[in-house]
């Protein structure tokens, strides 16, 4: 279709997950409870890390950012999704939903690459522990979370300037309850080839990358660990990386299969469901997975509720 005869557009109508307004009652009133938690179940757990020495090493230090970005990564989405709600406005600005995108792209590749890093401290306590020390230096730990953030705001940017230069010339309802990637395709009356190629092809290595490095470093762990003789050691060393792997099952299951297939087999209903896993559900049960098995951050917590009492 010839530019001249489109009209772009200049806003959206986010459909959200239900137009119900009796289901939208205790939809807000769920959102709004799992959102708090998260928030301030990671923000305890950000201050217990910085607040005690004990805890300041390069282990904590990367569950400290993770716990950091899960609160930014959950806000992107679900205080707009609460107003909404209650205010019954349906209606995003283009510059807005962007805006959105970008960082909810930058905060979820950003959790991906710490995830990575964790699993890298996690062999290397195990697998290498002599040389635990130098090879996870203050500085080497800073540079990966560097690089972690840097990295996933180049990858959001590129998919935003790339998202920026479609026209948008109706209809402009949002079947989601934001605006993400795939959504925002279905709705441009562009060629969307590049876009779609950079999401199925560079998303998925983004995406997969940190994921196949986390997997060798479990199955050269799990080996290594399979060679100690004493029952009692191999339990330990499990333990010490459970929760951390508990937590890479919930956020890959669900997000590669979001996003690591082609926009022809994009579901809104099923789609829906499994985005509040991983924007949502995750980020929040994280603190819980990561104090609740750890014998040093319970401990930390115990003096930080003595201190602020």
């Amino acid at each position: 279709m010839p530019r001249g005869n489109q009209s772009h557009v200049t806003e959206f109508v986010i459909l959200g997950l239900t137009t119900n307004s009796k289901k939208q009652v205790w939809l807000f009133a769920s959102f709004l409870v799992l959102y708090m938690v998260n928030v301030v179940g990671n923000s305890v757990i950000t201050a217990t890390i910085w607040g005690d020495a004990c805890l300041h090493t390069p282990t904590y230090f990367f569950l400290s950012n993770l716990s950091l970005v899960d609160i930014c990564f959950t806000t992107v989405i679900v205080p707009r999704m609460l107003v909404n709600m209650l205010t019954q406005t349906r209606t995003i600005l283009f510059a807005q939903c962007l805006t959105q995108m970008y960082f909810f792209v930058a905060f979820g590749i950003t959790d991906s690459f710490l995830l990575a890093a964790m699993a890298i401290d996690c062999y290397m306590v195990i697998c290498n522990p002599l040389h635990y020390t130098t090879a996870m230096s203050p500085r080497r730990c800073l540079l990966l979370v560097t690089a972690s953030w840097v990295a996933s705001h180049l990858h959001s940017l590129t998919h935003t300037l790339l998202m920026a230069r479609l026209s948008f010339c109706g209809p402009n309802v949002i079947h989601h309850f934001f605006c993400d990637v795939q959504s925002l395709l279905m709705l441009s009356c562009s060629d969307t080839s590049v876009n779609e190629l950079l999401a199925f092809t560079e998303s998925s290595f983004v995406i997969m990358s940190p994921f196949i490095f986390i997997i060798i470093s479990y199955v050269s762990l799990t080996c290594a660990v399979l060679r100690v003789p004493s029952a009692g050691a191999r339990y330990k060393a499990f333990s010490t990386c459970g929760s951390h792997l508990t937590v890479v099952a919930l956020f890959y299951r669900t997000i590669i299969s979001v996003y690591i297939r082609p926009s022809s087999t994009y579901s809104v209903t099923k789609d829906c469901v499994i985005t509040v896993i991983y924007t949502v559900v995750t980020p929040m049960l994280s603190p819980f997975i990561y104090s609740l098995r750890n014998k040093d951050m319970k401990q930390a917590l115990r003096k930080l509720a003595k201190r602020t009492k």
